[in-house]
């Protein structure tokens, strides 16, 4: 399932072209230490039929595989003959818990399918990906303390553990990494010594964290004992026996 995925996401990722964003040095460093994400809705170039394409496929594949509900299917599939989903529903999704909470008259998604949030999430990535590596290397994250991503506000679903040391949250929105405490749990803030334990793959490829205070875990690709880049893609279903043996701990995912 997780390859078949993949390989939609791509396919529409070969097709994208790279968007140019103009950045206000003094507005984005404000943002960042406001705690605001910098990537607005309106910044992300989406090509709404290829999104409502992918989001069809990618709600089949998963109907597929038994992984959403009958109602769900009926909901998903009811929407794609609509034409749906409509560009007001996505930015309603998008939304940061933090521009939610602060944006009156702001479309809210309170109250969605989870199944909905992640088929739009799954059929979002290429286009966030692709706007978020236009503005990687022209940012400058210090001013950035959050546990969630300083571009498009998504939570972390991986990390990285690069040779320099440290940790890199990787956001599961956009694909974005950015600097984190790692000894500091990214959902609870729990940064008592002795409050998590760590799992690691046989070939010490992947670590995994679990908190003890939230019972939250996340996984990290371990640049100090790989062979190649990191790809999220690739790294988040070939570390899939780890959150097995999360689950089987107790950790929730």
């Amino acid at each position: 399932m997780q390859v078949e995925i993949v390989v939609l996401q791509h396919r529409v990722a070969s097709r994208l072209t790279t968007p140019w964003i103009e950045l206000d040095a003094e507005h984005v460093a404000r943002e960042l230490a406001a705690g605001r994400p910098i990537v607005s809705f309106g910044d992300i170039p989406f090509d709404w039929r290829e999104f409502r394409v992918l989001f069809r496929l990618l709600a089949d594949v998963l109907a597929r595989y038994d992984v959403l509900e009958p109602p769900d299917v009926a909901m998903l599939k009811a929407m794609g003959r609509e034409g749906r989903p409509e560009a007001r529903e996505v930015e309603a999704w998008y939304l940061s818990p933090f521009e939610r909470s602060h944006s009156a008259g702001a479309a809210s998604s309170a109250g969605a399918p989870d199944s909905l949030a992640t088929v739009l999430s799954m059929s979002a990535r290429p286009f966030l990906a692709r706007t978020v590596d236009a503005l990687h290397q022209r940012v400058n994250l210090a001013p950035w303390t959050q546990a969630f991503c300083p571009f498009c506000g998504g939570a972390p679903e991986f990390a990285l553990l690069p040779r320099t040391g440290g940790r890199r949250l990787v956001c599961a929105r956009c694909t974005a990494t950015w600097p984190f405490p790692e000894q500091t749990c990214p959902y609870c803030g729990n940064a008592l010594a002795g409050c998590s334990t760590s799992f690691v793959s046989t070939d010490r490829r992947y670590r995994l964290t679990g908190c003890d205070a939230c019972r939250k875990y996340v996984k990290a690709f371990d640049v100090r004992n790989a062979d190649r880049p990191f790809l999220y893609d690739v790294d988040a279903v070939a570390s899939l026996p780890l959150d097995a043996a999360a689950l089987q701990r107790g950790y929730l995912g």
